[in-house]
């Protein structure tokens, strides 16, 4: 199996499965490199191969499709020991080859169980003489989050290794069972999608109806429901829940994140604030708001707590230095209030955010 062959697999294999997908910008869709080292501990037949067990490594490319699935197109590389049958010429086996994977995880999170398919093929090298393979390699592996940006792997595979006689006068068999022990680490390219987006233009600033033959009941400048001549708190951020009279209720910050198990934000939800501060210095709503932090049920719930109640601050904090003068309360609620399914990484994701409420005070 040449590399044209193994590259023509994984673009299937991608193309299939992105179809499975969907078109959700939310999830997560980084390509990835996988760095590797390999233990190989040769299964039957493995004193007629000659050979003992051995040590390699690799590097796969990989890409995320959605919440289940990743795709990889791996090099591989092993050496094996010296020969025990003296039938056998002596010398090191050395193997290279390539498979296509499709990996499925059961589930997103810190740590992420899946399940492994892999084909390929080797060529081996062993006293000046070669011979290609055909290997089909299902398993079982886990992943651990360090970071967004930096996850420890694991697996282990059962190899069946089809291979050409580099020996034929030995009568050899040529159908070997082999174990594989991967361990490495996955550095995903790009920052972490958003699980969803939030519109950072004021709606004040957006384009406005010009007709002068339309009357204000028919305008709404803000968008936020509430026609402009009811509306008593014009210039509302978009995506505002509000009141009869046009004033805001509430607002979920999407976006507003934050480093993990950390409550530093991130560069995208200082930009975020960013559009916000501007908003409420343009058009200020001179009610209190509370800051509200949330968090899913990963961790202990006093814990979740906690970070919720430092993270919330984080974002007063933030809204001051950027001239907010209102009178803001950080509140933390930790896990207590979930609005999705914590089983689930999109449901964890809802269940981690920020709301701002206005408190009418």
């Amino acid at each position: 199996m040449n590399n044209k062959s193994l590259i023509a697999i994984v673009a299937l294999v991608t193309t299939g499965v992105s179809h499975l997908a969907g078109a959700d910008e939310s999830v997560d869709k980084r390509w990835y490199a996988a760095p590797f080292g390999s233990y190989v501990n040769l299964g039957g037949n493995h004193l007629n191969r000659g050979n003992t067990d051995g040590f390699g490594g690799g590097l796969a490319i990989g890409k995320m499709i959605n919440e289940h699935f990743n795709v990889e197109l791996r090099g591989i590389f092993q050496d094996a020991g010296g020969p025990q049958n003296q039938r056998l010429p002596h010398g090191d086996w050395d193997s290279q080859g390539a498979t296509a994977d499709v990996q499925y995880y059961f589930m997103r999170s810190k740590f992420s169980p899946y399940a492994v398919l892999g084909l390929g093929g080797l060529s081996t090298t062993v006293a000046g003489r070669s011979a290609a393979s055909f290997i089909v390699e299902p398993g079982a592996g886990l992943t651990y989050a360090v970071t967004d940006n930096f996850l420890l792997r694991s697996d282990i595979r059962y190899r069946y290794n089809s291979s050409e006689v580099l020996f034929p006068h030995t009568k050899a068999q040529n159908d070997f069972d082999d174990l594989v022990v991967n361990l490495g680490f996955v550095i995903p390219f790009g920052a972490k999608p958003m699980h969803a987006k939030f519109d950072l233009t004021p709606a004040a600033v957006a384009p406005k109806t010009v007709a002068k033959e339309i009357g204000c009941t028919q305008l709404d400048d803000d968008r936020d429901g509430v026609n402009n001549c009811l509306d008593q708190c014009p210039g509302t951020i978009s995506s505002s829940k509000v009141d009869v009279n046009g004033c805001p209720l509430s607002l979920e910050l999407k976006g507003v994140t934050f480093e993990y198990n950390s409550a530093k934000l991130t560069s995208n939800a200082e930009g975020i604030l960013d559009g916000v501060a501007a908003n409420l210095m343009a058009y200020p709503q001179k009610d209190t708001f509370e800051v509200r932090g949330h968090t899913s049920s990963e961790g202990s719930a006093a814990y979740n707590q906690k970070l919720s109640e430092h993270r919330s601050q984080s974002v007063v904090d933030y809204l001051k230095l950027k001239g907010i003068n209102n009178r803001m309360i950080a509140k933390g609620y930790g896990e207590s209030r979930p609005i999705a399914d914590n089983l689930t990484e999109q449901g964890r994701a809802m269940n981690r955010r920020v709301e701002l409420v206005w408190t009418g005070e």
